[in-house]
Formats: C-alpha cells, structure tokens, sequence
C-alpha cells in the first residue's frame, strides 16, 4: 500500500488534481442526473456520479495514510 510519505512533491500535486477532478466531476454528473428526465439516462449519471465518488474518496485515503 502506498502511504503518503511515499509520495514525492510532484506525485502529491497530481493526486490533489485527480481528487479535485473526481469532486467536479461527481457534482456535475449529479446536476446532470437531476435534469434527465429519462429514467435510464437518470440512471447512467447517478452511476456514473457514484463511481467518481468512489474513486475520489479512493484516492483521498492515500492522503490519510
């Protein structure tokens, strides 16, 4: 497992950047989800909004080690 004092000043600057994506990314597919009005699309961005979420807090627990 990779632990935070592993990681060089470069590498923590891009983990930061990903993070910063996934939580854009998960907004914008929530507000996406919200304005669908078929079901299945509704469906694909609530998903796909989960997923980034996932990978966020994902990448946020190297942070944490």
């Amino acid at each position: 497992m990779i632990k935070m004092a592993d990681l060089n000043q470069m590498e923590l600057q891009h983990l930061r950047h990903l993070i910063g994506a996934h939580g854009t990314i998960y907004q914008k597919l929530n507000t996406y989800s919200a304005q669908a009005v078929d079901p299945q699309i509704k469906q694909i961005f609530t998903k796909a909004a989960q997923d980034s979420l996932n990978t966020k807090q994902k990448l946020m627990s190297f942070l944490n080690n």
